[in-house]
């Protein structure tokens, strides 16, 4: 299997999964939902390490920040779908953080070893 393939199913895996975990934590809130971060984290690593191109670092970067400081919101006031949308994000950010930190080093390393 090609590596962006692996990327491209990391990243669906993900999406499903988020989406999929967020309305089951809101519909079962005392679940431990703990394996479900460690696969989103995991999915990240593996966007991170196959996905994204030096060409698409900046992007990738700022939809990260993005993402993370819309995790930082909170929606738990609007009945019904709020708990559900806080908890969906709380997932993204699990995957996100850590493709966002690979991504952070492999531009930090491509700007050293340019020299």
């Amino acid at each position: 299997m090609k590596t962006n393939r692996l990327g491209e199913l990391a990243f669906l895996a993900f999406v499903i999964i988020a989406i999929l975990a967020g309305i089951a934590t809101a519909a079962y809130p005392a679940g431990n939902y703990g394996a479900v971060v460690a696969v989103l984290v995991v999915l990240g690593v593996i966007v991170g390490l196959l996905n994204v191109t030096e060409k698409e670092t900046t992007p990738f970067l700022v939809a990260a920040i993005a993402l993370l400081a819309a995790g930082g919101a909170t929606f738990s006031s609007i009945n019904v779908v709020g708990p559900v949308i806080d908890n969906i994000l709380h997932f993204i950010g699990a995957f996100v953080a850590p493709a966002a930190v690979i991504v952070a080093i492999k531009a930090i390393y491509a700007l050293a070893a340019k020299k």
